[in-house]
């Protein structure tokens, strides 16, 4: 099974933690970010990784070599020239994306509970061209789907903004997206959009013709690592439940 890890960020809200290293190896409880996700990757099964990097590139390079890709077949999307953000990042890693599976998008600064194997079952069954992980959180930005689990929309609800993938809907439910989610073989050849771009965006763009579906997650423990405060949240849960 394939994996491709999104490890380019900048990492700008964890303040001091990333003047001097990429944001993929801030340690959580001891353990490199970057680490954490492959090592919970090949335990479920992934034998076959892409990992984009921008920010610190070569450490990130340095770091898995030095750890012999932790037993797994890594590619390098490079992204040193131009940090293209969540959606141009998958058109330059698209070669490596190509193939007859799905293939597991995966943040690298989020630790969550979800079965991957489930998860890609479900993609399977659905017959989607992406399926989104997502849960009923808090949070300002959240994705909007019907009756069906189909996307439909995007909103920001401190700014009240909306988008629409087709026509505005007043019956849905809105969930927060968990940073993880599956893309059939035929996602890539079906983005429009071009350079830096929101893979929000491409999915919206897409969501009018195609199925793309929500996935609710809900395991118990989901982290976001994107500040120092909840990655002290997410320690004190590796603390007593190791990865």
């Amino acid at each position: 099974m394939k994996a491709f890890i999104l490890a380019a960020g900048l990492g700008t809200r964890l303040g001091s933690l990333t003047e001097n290293k990429p944001k993929a190896l801030v340690k959580v409880q001891g353990t490199e970010m970057l680490a954490l996700t492959i090592q919970r990757l090949r335990s479920q099964g992934f034998t076959e990784l892409i990992v984009n990097v921008h920010h610190y590139g070569q450490m990130v390079i340095d770091f898995l070599k030095k750890n012999d890709n932790f037993g797994v077949h890594i590619h390098i999307s490079d992204e040193r020239g131009q940090l293209l953000d969540t959606g141009g990042a998958l058109l330059k890693a698209r070669d490596y994306l190509m193939g007859e599976e799905p293939v597991l998008i995966h943040n690298v600064d989020v630790i969550s509970e979800i079965d991957f194997k489930e998860l890609l079952v479900r993609h399977t069954n659905d017959n989607a061209l992406a399926t989104l992980c997502v849960r009923n959180r808090n949070s300002d930005r959240t994705l909007i789907f019907d009756k069906h689990m189909e996307l439909k929309g995007w909103t920001n609800k401190k700014s009240k903004e909306f988008k629409w993938a087709s026509q505005p809907l007043t019956d849905y439910t809105a969930y927060a997206f968990s940073g993880i989610y599956v893309i059939s073989p035929g996602f890539i050849h079906k983005i429009k959009l071009t350079g830096k771009f929101s893979i929000i965006d491409a999915w919206l763009s897409m969501a009018g013709q195609h199925k793309i579906k929500g996935y609710i997650d809900q395991s118990k423990h989901w982290f976001d690592l994107g500040t120092p405060d909840k990655i002290r949240q997410a320690e004190l849960y590796l603390k007593n439940q190791p990865m």
